[in-house]
């Protein structure tokens, strides 16, 4: 498809006003979630709200451990999948690179270990949500919330270890 083709129809689709609704809910759960997650974490870091270019939006949460490593927990939507997943991130690649290297060894406990390539941003990756119920926005972000928790303490016993 050609460039105008693609904006004919994305124009078209914005028409029907579905396309701005849904990512305007998506953005407000995920600026909630946030929130909610910076007031029940409050001795972790936590970044901004990345929108993303409508593939994913995403916040990170840096307990004081993973900061000294220069490492993150982001809690990320995936827009084209409609789903939830949770990842430990390195402050650049370099730091991605070394940690995926570090644990390579290492029994990572049924997580999926990323390769270091261009395009992938985690170094750890576990889905937490698939079709999330957005009606319930309470509920689920007690899910998500309660699955990074656990994503996270595993995470630190991960990179603590020897």
């Amino acid at each position: 498809m050609s460039r105008n083709a693609d904006v004919r129809e994305y124009t078209a689709q914005l028409k029907k006003g579905q396309i701005q609704n849904a990512y305007r809910g998506i953005m407000a759960f995920m600026s909630g979630l946030r929130l909610v997650m910076v007031n029940k974490h409050p001795d972790d870091a936590a970044s901004g709200l990345y929108l993303g270019y409508m593939d994913m939006t995403y916040f990170a949460l840096t307990p004081p451990r993973l900061k000294q490593r220069n490492l993150k927990i982001a809690v990320v939507y995936l827009h084209a999948e409609n789903r939830f997943e949770v990842w430990l991130g390195g402050g650049n690649r370099k730091v991605q690179a070394e940690t995926i290297e570090r644990l390579r060894h290492k029994n990572t406990g049924g997580y999926k270990l990323s390769q270091a390539e261009p395009g992938v941003d985690s170094i750890m990756e576990q889905k937490i949500v698939e079709q999330p119920d957005f009606d319930h926005a309470e509920e689920l972000m007690e899910i998500i919330e309660r699955k990074t928790r656990a994503f996270t303490r595993d995470m630190l016993a991960l990179v603590d270890e020897p």
